[in-house]
């Protein structure tokens, strides 16, 4: 056996390596089809392997066979707004909105701008805006639409959102009839082009504290707006540094000597020639990560005078004399109402950073389906998908994907519906739970897609590297994902002490019965070691673990703030202290969420061959999860090590079973070739050897 390194000059070796070349070419000659002699600066490593080896008979072409109708899978997929996905799949089809790579920031800037005044000449901008204003009233209309725009260029996405979504909303949610008439259809038709600015640079998430105020002055019956020092200037507004003319600013409100809070204003940014306005200061935030198409600014506004009638007043007005009024009495509720306008922006958000993983795990799967490396002798290369740490690293992400999907798409219509059975606040638990859990999916389902995909993820042609660049900053914008996990342990903590506080005597008598019959039902010996696949598959036992994981974290958190404020911890220094275990909460509480909403879509299925492959991926995404947690769950007593071991088994055999359709599923989220745009996932560069 040799060793045999090649394409090295001869200069660069001593006499013994140059040995080693000619006993090289001595087993050469005697190899059948030896074409003649090779040089150091000549040889081809594969080639002369090949002659030495024999060469591999060819390979067979990616199966096809699947047990389900792709079709099928998709129009479930696309759900009743499928002819409005397949009209933007068309749309962006079109030469027009082809990409043009290593444009200059602004020749990128001024594409966006164009992209996206033809989509509002669809009619996509002003879909969630009332009918009379050229929009179809239909806020699930317009999140599908920016979920499916966002399988094309992501500034784009982010700019059809800032100036529809945020900028549009506001005035639509937070204003009033004369609002409307004024503003939204010039805003549905980018006329108006417009920005949202709400976060500061001092103050970040905390909008309650923002530091940009507005004063009433009732004898000119205007707001003069603020930015009393540098802290307070608006950072990160999309728009504002170069198409932007009229901006929602949201200001500490002062009126007859008092503080009201936080409110929105419309405040001119910009004159029509794009110079800004008087008393505005606008400055370029400058290259960033990625969205470069993108024009986030700085504002400064220096007692700049706006008419009354520019406070959006929906929950609260100011009469000419000053007075101020809100139909909502409590400051703290009148806040959160305020900011719902955020909750459609996180569901938007969640939803398009999944689809760039939808993209991303296109483009591997049907890279790693064909891409051959290595194999058994004297047979063809192997696929890369069939090596079991292949398939480990994109299959349960692929289902994860599935499972956001289904809970993504069951959020979205219940924030648009507005149904008294899910109150605006569960809404925005769960919109805030989802939307931290779906982008660090995101980030994590695009790198591991890149290292997937080796140096071919690497190159900017095959598109991954721009997917990683524009969606980093999906985990902290409309909500820094960390801050939104912590708010939903709070909300969690807030009800069970509700609960508990509201619990009388029988009640109490029956918590304490549920949690000794949880124990005795899921914590007896013969459950925690049970591996038997039925069970281990069962959405009875993953349901149950899911649960169980969220409740006793639950207990537990609140005992150990309970124990730090009982010990006269200031209650603020006690919630910081147990943070890490609110994010881990949270983040339970997430799961349990995607897996309920999941096993509910898949039993919705009528054909039985796609509800088979979906409830594999439930089956998949829930005991990856367990698997990714068993840590936990073996500390907490719920498994035994030799269930631990059966589960790591069973997510091989998943992944195995998965492996066959992998190329289907991602087929079914009908994502047009134009969008991916990387020659190793369309064909338009050979990968099979």
């Amino acid at each position: 056996m040799y060793l045999v390194t090649f394409r090295l000059r001869p200069e660069e070796f001593d006499e013994e390596f140059r040995e080693l070349n000619a006993t090289v070419e001595a087993a050469a000659e005697s190899t059948p089809g030896y074409r003649g002699r090779r040089t150091w600066e000549s040889v081809d490593g594969e080639e002369v392997l090949g002659d030495l080896l024999g060469e591999r008979p060819a390979p067979e072409p990616p199966s096809t066979d699947v047990p389900f109708d792709v079709g099928a899978l998709r129009a479930l997929l696309d759900g009743e707004h499928a002819d409005l996905r397949d009209h933007i799949r068309t749309l962006l089809r079109d030469p027009v909105f082809e990409y043009q790579d290593d444009l200059p920031t602004p020749a990128y800037r001024e594409q966006v701008l164009r992209w996206t005044r033809l989509l509002a000449e669809q009619g996509f901008g002003a879909l969630g805006f009332p009918e009379e204003y050229g929009g179809e009233g239909d806020m699930e209309k317009f999140i599908v639409a920016f979920e499916t725009l966002a399988y094309h260029d992501l500034s784009l996405v982010i700019k059809f959102g800032v100036q529809f979504g945020l900028f549009g909303g506001s005035i639509h949610r937070l204003g009033t009839e004369r609002h409307h008439e004024e503003y939204l259809e010039r805003v549905g038709s980018m006329e108006l082009p417009g920005c949202f600015a709400m976060t500061e640079w001092g103050h970040g998430s905390n909008v309650r504290e923002l530091e940009t105020t507005a004063h009433y002055d009732p004898e000119a019956e205007e707001f003069v707006i603020d930015t009393p020092h540098d802290g307070a200037r608006k950072e990160w507004i999309g728009n504002a540094a170069q198409h932007g003319r009229l901006a929602t600013v949201f200001a500490q409100l002062h009126t007859q000597g008092a503080s009201h809070g936080v409110h929105a204003f419309l405040v001119p940014i910009r004159r029509s020639n794009g110079t800004p306005a008087p008393r505005v200061r606008i400055e370029d935030c400058g290259e960033k990560m990625g969205l470069n198409g993108v024009d986030n600014g700085r504002l400064w506004f220096d007692h700049v005078r706006i008419p009354r009638q520019n406070m959006l007043d929906r929950f609260a007005s100011v009469a000419p004399d000053g007075t101020y009024e809100s139909p909502i009495p409590s400051a703290g509720k009148r806040f959160f109402t305020m900011l719902s306008t955020l909750v459609g922006g996180r569901i938007s958000v969640a939803r398009a950073g999944l689809s760039a993983a939808k993209s991303g795990l296109t483009i591997a799967v049907r890279y790693g389906n064909r891409r051959r490396q290595f194999g058994p002798k004297d047979a063809p290369e192997v696929p890369l998908l069939d090596y079991r740490t292949h398939k480990r690293r994109l299959l349960p992400r692929l289902a994860t994907t599935y499972a956001l999907h289904a809970a993504l798409d069951d959020l979205t219509r219940r924030f648009a519906a507005k149904g008294p059975e899910d109150p605006l606040e569960k809404v925005e638990a769960e919109a805030n739970a989802l939307k931290a859990y779906a982008t660090w999916h995101t980030t994590d389902t695009l790198q591991e897609v890149r290292e997937a995909c080796g140096g071919q993820g690497y190159r900017a042609a095959n598109r991954i590297a721009a997917l990683k660049a524009d969606t980093d900053v999906f985990t902290t914008f409309e909500g820094d994902n960390t801050v939104l996990m912590l708010q939903v342990a709070k909300g969690l903590l807030s009800d069970f002490r509700r609960e508990f506080r509201d619990m009388n005597l029988l009640g109490m008598v029956r918590f304490v019965a549920d949690e000794v019959a949880t124990r005795l039902s899921e914590l007896n010996p013969v459950v925690t070691r049970k591996t038997d696949p039925e069970h281990l598959r069962g959405l009875d036992f993953q349901q149950s673990a899911f649960q169980y994981r969220a409740d006793r974290m639950l207990l537990s958190a609140g005992r150990r703030l309970q124990r730090r404020i009982e010990g006269d911890m200031d209650p603020f220094d006690a919630f910081v202290d147990v943070q890490d275990h609110l994010v881990q909460l949270a983040h339970a509480e997430a799961e349990r969420v995607v897996l309920d909403r999941f096993s509910a879509f898949v039993e919705t299925v009528d054909s039985e061959e796609v509800r088979a492959s979906l409830d594999r991926l439930r089956q998949l995404f829930a005991l990856a999860r367990i698997e990714d947690n068993l840590d936990w769950f073996l500390e907490a007593g719920y498994v035994e090590s030799t269930k631990a071991k059966a589960i790591r088994g069973a997510v091989n055999d998943l992944c195995d079973e998965v492996r066959p359709q992998a190329e289907a599923l991602v087929d079914a989220f009908g994502i047009p070739d134009a969008c991916l745009a990387a020659p190793i996932a369309t064909g338009a560069e050979q990968v099979q050897k």
